[in-house]
């Protein structure tokens, strides 16, 4: 693993960066810290790094082979019951969010944090020894520019008893009220998110839990190192504490704590004001998905209201037509969404995807597995994985969506399927595929396959989207 150094990385500066800069932002210098995990127990020794631009948060697993890498985003979510958990394969990361409301409230876009187990130090149950790395290890600009995400219309969520509105604003506000079922210890907190509050006013407050929900996590394995050092108990009207509260509204102040952190899964910044009602960490990631629709919702109006293409402009046949358009996903890239691997994954590459247009590539080699018995003395491409092809690359359109990300496209039904020329080793499948209607979790597309410019098949499919079991 090739490390570069920070004077690669960024341009050199000394002190805490202002949030409303135009650069990206990444770390001077590594810094560690050592404590126990709350909800595994295990004892863990992290340490943050710089990272290049446009890089983004991960987290890399230095215990494990290979030592796996996990960016933090949305789409990497796997639980968000008491906390946050990332997973990519069989790697997962627990209780993230104090990690990221870190570097999230000092305006850190870009970093690497090595863990040699699953899960940061709880430390003392807030964001104090985070920002005390930050501190030592200092912030630099990059050459890159920061990009903001401006929320352009108002994002509602209802969620059990999460009332949530995102609005439009120039800056990063949290206006927040907690509470228990009960209606004890009702707070109320507002304020601008900067490096200078995020440190002053938000990264100290504790995490905090209700006696009787202590005996519950410990028997159901929630919570191995809970003590009065690392969260706040809070039992009838008393609050205990192994020293006095930090803040007269420290708990909602860790709402707010939580919500940085998790807003932080988009990847970029967010400008709006959001107003949260007795927020949660599911609610939180799904606002986050929710910002994620409206920011793809100018490309598809602007793909949507675009002129057609010049219809003078002669098409590309065969593989030219694979080749022509930039590479939009390779098959790395493919694999991420689709769950397909060799021999059955039938696409090789995407070319271009439009709003409810996409086209792929498959290249029919002379070693494809299936030429071994079907026709061996006259190697034909069979007609179903033609059809199979229009199904994988329509699933493709549909699963690379925020909201169907780690989902499943089932294939339901095929009608109107025409199988009109034969398909030989060496040809170029060209897979062009409409997506014609969806309702739901059931979406309908018309897929043509061409080589070299003439049509071999053609068919309209049905599938569901289905969560994974």
């Amino acid at each position: 693993m090739v490390k570069l150094s920070p004077q690669k990385l960024a341009i050199p500066f000394t002190g805490l960066l202002n949030a409303g800069v135009l650069q990206q932002q990444t770390l001077n210098r590594s810094a560690s810290y050592s404590g126990v995990g709350l909800h595994s127990g295990n004892r863990v020794t992290m340490t943050f790094l710089p990272a290049p631009p446009n890089s983004g948060i991960r987290f890399r697993r230095v215990d494990l082979e290979g030592k796996p890498e996990i960016e933090a985003r949305v789409e990497n979510v796997v639980e968000n019951n008491r906390s946050t958990t990332l997973a990519k394969g069989n790697t997962r990361i627990h209780t993230v969010e104090h990690v990221l409301a870190t570097f999230a409230g000092y305006g850190i876009d870009n970093a690497i944090i090595e863990l040699d187990a699953n899960e940061p130090s709880i430390a003392d149950g807030s964001a104090r020894e985070y920002c005390k790395l930050i501190e030592s290890a200092g912030i630099v600009a990059q050459e890159e520019r920061r990009e903001p995400y401006i929320v352009t219309a108002p994002i509602e969520l209802e969620m059990g008893e999460t009332v949530m509105t995102l609005f439009p604003d120039d800056v990063f506000k949290v206006s927040c009220t907690s509470a228990d079922k009960e209606g004890r210890f009702t707070q109320y907190y507002s304020l601008e998110i900067t490096p200078k509050t995020w440190e002053r006013d938000v990264a100290h407050a504790r995490t905090f839990c209700f006696f009787e929900e202590i005996e519950f996590l410990i028997k159901n394995g929630l919570i191995k190192d809970n003590s009065l050092e690392n969260a706040v108990v809070i039992r009838e009207d008393a609050v205990l504490t192994n020293e006095p509260l930090r803040y007269p509204d420290e708990f909602v102040r860790h709402k707010v704590l939580d919500i940085v952190g998790d807003l932080a899964l988009l990847g970029r910044p967010v400008h709006g004001h959001l107003i949260a009602v007795k927020p949660s960490h599911a609610a939180n990631c799904e606002l986050v998905r929710r910002i994620a629709a409206q920011m793809r919702k100018p490309l598809v109006a602007a793909q949507t209201f675009s002129p057609p293409p010049a219809r003078n402009k002669p098409a590309a046949t065969g593989a030219e037509a694979g080749q022509a358009e930039d590479v939009v996903l390779d098959v790395n890239g493919i694999m991420r969404i689709l769950p397909h691997r060799y021999p059955f994954l039938l696409v090789d590459r995407i070319t271009k995807i439009e709003g409810n247009h996409i086209i792929g590539l498959k290249n029919v080699s002379a070693n494809e597995p299936f030429f071994q018995g079907h026709f061996p003395g006259h190697p034909i491409m069979p007609g179903v994985l033609q059809l199979e092809a229009i199904a994988q690359v329509a699933g493709v359109l549909m699963l690379r969506q925020i909201e169907n990300l780690g989902k499943l496209a089932y294939f339901m039904a095929a009608d109107n399927v025409k199988w009109r020329k034969p398909v030989y080793p060496g040809d170029a499948l060209v897979v062009d595929v409409e997506l014609t209607k969806i309702r739901g979790k059931i979406g309908k597309a018309k897929g043509v396959c061409t080589v070299q410019g003439e049509v071999v098949s053609e068919a309209e499919v049905t599938f569901m989207i289905a969560e994974v079991i």
